[in-house]
């Protein structure tokens, strides 16, 4: 395999930086995968931040994430998963972006060339990793930055991830074992990335398969960002996270899958409610729990699953989604192609109020589940306002409420304004009830 010096990197040492920090609201940007999946190339990683530019930076989206496979050249959504891959390491075993798809990292510049583009656009850059090193390090035998070790005295081939079969884990209790993460935080610091993806090494149950929670990668990995001088936010995937590890995620980690992959299925967003209430009571200022992306849009371009399409979700249906990222305080990754993105898509991820209230609520919770109805509120800020968010996953139009009593508002007159319809619908006493569609939602704020 070919490999290639890195020869912009700078060690320097630093203070520990505290994670908490990074990701004092819950991180909003764009991510490669549903769209492009292994194969997204610099132009339209170029063309996704060029559009957050000029249309949402105002709205607080700011991360461009490239996804999965940067480094291999020639992979496919097809067979990329099976062993042989091709990938592009340095002299040190770490991975390095593809040149015939990022042309800008060729030279040894990596992926500085773009991040200072993305950065001269007001945004942020992040990419994707996998856990562990890579085959083609351990064939190579390379040697580990910082140690005396090489990759193959720390590889751990018994515990390579199931699903993509180019890299093994590490050993942590080897020496080079941390070294190697530090090499990897020192070398994204360089490039200027500002959120790593780090994927294969949170709990992991779907398709029948599952893998178990990488307590000492995490640390590995969070260790290493806190030595490498820069922020970076770290997002660990992919899920479901169990809530038997909330305090070491909060510990290490900005954000963290409760599910597995998400796309555009109506019963694959029912399910995501009860994760969402499930996982609510943990969410604390710079750690997250994430409910994944948003699979709306024009997706599937050259995606994971399925075909070019703008999303399966109805409109319906998208509220719903939104509505339920929003309240739940999840982080928002989009996950359509921006400059093809549909007006209602465009709509809702514009909309300052709602994004309001996924950035700055407080204490969101479920209130109630009655069958498909479902309610869920939080507190506005130093205030004694709320919010409300009301949700029918029934296949029939239903009317939906809550009492003043239920919203802490004792029995007096409120005041209700729908967020999405940005308008005030009137005064109320003692109770409020909308009709909402079959799959819709309504989010509402309620003034005393």
């Amino acid at each position: 395999m070919k490999s290639s010096a890195v020869t912009n990197e700078a060690v320097k040492p630093a203070e520990p930086w505290d994670l908490r920090q990074f990701a004092k609201t819950p991180p909003m940007g764009w991510n490669s995968w549903d769209c492009f999946g292994v194969s997204v190339t610099e132009d339209e990683v170029k063309a996704n931040a060029d559009f957050m530019a000029r249309h949402l930076k105002p709205f607080g989206w700011e991360y461009i994430v490239v996804d999965l496979a940067w480094y291999a050249p020639h992979a496919h959504k097809d067979t990329y998963k099976q062993p042989g891959l091709e990938q592009l390491i340095d002299k040190h075993g770490r991975l390095i972006p593809a040149p015939n798809r990022f042309p800008s990292s060729a030279g040894g510049e990596g992926f500085k060339p773009l991040a200072d583009y993305v950065h001269s656009l007001g945004l942020k850059f992040g990419l994707h990793i996998m856990r562990g090193i890579p085959v083609q390090a351990v064939e190579q035998n390379t040697p580990i930055l910082g140690s005396t070790s090489c990759a193959r005295d720390i590889a751990q081939s018994e515990d390579g991830c199931f699903w993509f079969k180019s890299m093994v884990g590490i050993n942590m209790t080897r020496d080079g074992g941390q070294a190697y993460y530090d090499s990897l935080a020192r070398l994204y610091a360089s490039w200027g990335v500002d959120f790593i993806k780090a994927d294969d090494i949170n709990s992991w149950d779907g398709d029948g398969q599952k893998d178990p929670y990488h307590t000492d990668e995490i640390e590995g990995v969070a260790t290493a960002i806190r030595k490498a001088g820069r922020p970076m936010v770290l997002s660990l995937s992919p899920g479901a996270a169990r809530v038997c590890n909330a305090n070491h995620l909060r510990r290490h980690a900005n954000m963290w899958r409760i599910s597995f992959d998400f796309w555009d299925n109506w019963e694959a967003l029912k399910k995501q409610f009860d994760r969402c209430r499930l996982w609510a009571p943990y969410i604390t200022q710079g750690a997250w729990p994430d409910a994944d992306m948003l699979p709306i849009g024009r997706i599937g371009i050259r995606g994971e699953v399925g075909e070019a399409r703008a999303t399966n979700f109805t409109p319906d249906e998208q509220y719903t989604l939104m509505t339920l990222w929003c309240i739940a305080r999840s982080p928002l990754m989009f996950g359509g192609h921006l400059p093809e993105s549909d007006a209602l898509s465009l709509s809702q991820i514009t909309n300052a109020e709602a994004l309001t209230v996924n950035q700055h609520s407080a204490n969101s919770r479920q209130l109630y589940r009655r069958g498909e109805a479902i309610a869920w509120t939080a507190d506005v800020p130093g205030t004694n306002k709320k919010y409300l968010a009301l949700f029918n996953l029934s296949d029939q139009a239903l009317e939906i409420g809550v009492t003043a009593g239920e919203l802490g508002l004792g029995t007096g007159k409120f005041t209700v304004r729908d967020l999405w319809g940005k308008v005030v619908l009137g005064n109320f006493t003692g109770h409020f009830a909308a009709r909402l569609n079959p799959h819709g939602a309504g989010l509402y704020q309620v003034s005393p």
